[in-house]
């Protein structure tokens, strides 16, 4: 018998960067129901092995749940190549090589299908609860979210500023920047679910609701728990 929840789940999930299997692994961990909403953080392209397939599956999930897709400076890179906006070469530097070739060994940009073209197209900068806000990478705290600067959202790293609580009141829940011990970073007014899939460790999920946190890896490990506590941010390190 199905397992049916009464309570609809706001569920974050970060960087899957091409990282198909972990997706798939934590996605079976999910039991998502139709009431579900399922936030990815933007990045699931480029660097891992598998971007097709990771831009499939989430096509697929559509079906069975609400589907929120955030874009990340990973898919603007390949929008922006695509456009002329941005030499093809940078994009391949920096993950796209990792991309074209999961449409096919030396495929090049005529390779990606039209349809998940158009699908990274429809991503949204920001998502909204009545108590979190999802954002890929950052966010000026003063800026009402409706007016945020498109290159704080998508490129700016907490390495290089780590904001305060934003004058919404809402807590923020951002991946782009990698975590390179694996851990998830919370602190209080902001939680980090980056946490270096492609890298080795784990794609992290956040429910919002109940702060239960799923975790799985490339590997096929999987395994969950609750948000660790806050920690001070003079504290933070990263990789």
């Amino acid at each position: 018998m199905k397992n049916f929840r009464s309570t609809p789940r706001t569920i974050a999930v970060g960087d899957v960067h091409g990282c198909n299997a972990a997706l798939a692994t934590l996605v079976a961990g999910l039991n998502l129901q139709p009431h579900d909403t399922l936030v990815a953080l933007g990045d699931v392209i480029d660097r891992g092995p598998d971007s097709r397939d990771v831009i499939l599956q989430l096509l697929a999930l559509r079906e069975r749940c609400r589907l929120v897709c955030i874009q990340g400076n990973h898919e603007q890179m390949l929008l922006d190549a695509l456009d002329g906006r941005m030499a093809v070469q940078e994009w391949l530097i920096y993950g796209g090589a990792e991309t074209l070739d999961s449409y096919g060994k030396g495929s090049g940009m005529l390779a990606l299908e039209a349809e998940h073209v158009e699908f990274l197209r429809s991503w949204v900068d920001v998502y909204e609860t009545d108590s979190h806000f999802f954002v890929h990478g950052n966010y000026l705290a003063t800026r009402p979210l409706d007016r945020q600067p498109w290159r704080d959202l998508r490129w700016q790293s907490l390495k290089w500023h780590t904001p305060a609580a934003h004058i919404c009141g809402k807590t923020a829940v951002v991946g782009h920047t990698s975590n390179k011990q694996g851990q998830i970073l919370n602190l209080g007014h902001l939680i980090c679910i980056d946490t270096y899939c492609h890298g080795g460790y784990w794609l992290t999920a956040f429910d919002s609701t109940s702060g239960r946190v799923w975790q799985a890896n490339e590997g096929g490990e999987f395994r969950e728990g609750q948000l660790p506590p806050i920690k001070s941010a003079g504290c933070i390190q990263f990789g």
